[in-house]
């Protein structure tokens, strides 16, 4: 438990070090309250970024693998993903999208703040690509509101398929928050498009990215 409780404030000691990362609007997150932090996704890192950049901790899904390894090394690594808030969540299941939304509820439903990549996957290219949908089903199931972040520079750090990160500079920039509703005509898809929509123009907006017009390919399980 004591590993656990300090693997945030260790790390976040150590980004700051190696890193020196520039946090723009911390102050349009919630101190309390349910809350979404809808992000770009252009590395790995961005996961572990996002939370130690923010003003009170942040909770994303992590493969319930991770959670399972034998050993000194999986005592190791259940400690460190426990410690980040992460979520364990088994994506090879046929009902995974959906377990995954169910779980991000339960976060939310405890007051809690919930870290999610529209996108569902990271872009290969550093374009922004088209969000999908599950981030305003939660909006709009919860009512909690959603806080747009851009990440950069995490491509230049940790590229895809880079073992070990790199120096160089990020930046981590927190948007107003934007609040939603459920529409009036009933029309669930559209209204959820909408939504997802205005989140990823938000999003562009803090991070300057050039826009896809499909979504990113997702990884295969």
């Amino acid at each position: 438990m004591l590993i656990q409780a300090g693997v945030r404030p260790a790390l976040g000691c150590l980004l700051r070090l190696a890193y020196r990362p520039e946090i723009e609007g911390r102050q349009n997150v919630p101190r309390t309250g349910p809350v979404i932090l809808a992000a770009n996704h252009l590395s790995a890192l961005d996961s572990f970024l996002i939370p130690l950049a923010a003003p009170r901790p942040v909770a994303f899904l992590a493969k319930a693998e991770y959670f399972r390894r034998p050993g000194v090394t999986g005592a190791l690594s259940r400690a460190f993903f426990t410690g980040m808030n992460a979520i364990p969540v088994h994506r090879t299941d046929h009902r995974a999208a959906q377990a995954s939304l169910e779980a991000a509820r339960e976060v939310l439903a405890a007051g809690r703040a919930f870290g999610i990549h529209p996108e569902g996957s990271r872009s290969r290219d550093g374009r922004l690509y088209r969000g999908r949908t599950g981030v305003a089903w939660l909006a709009l199931a919860t009512g909690a509101p959603v806080v747009p972040v851009a990440v950069l520079g995490t491509d230049r750090i940790l590229p895809v398929g880079a073992r070990l990160p790199r120096f160089g500079r990020i930046a981590v920039r927190f948007g107003q928050p934007l609040r939603f509703t459920q529409p009036p005509d009933g029309n669930a898809n559209r209204a959820r498009r909408l939504v997802t929509e205005e989140i990823m123009t938000a999003i562009q907006r803090l991070s300057g990215q050039e826009q896809a017009a499909g979504h990113a390919e997702l990884p295969v399980q």
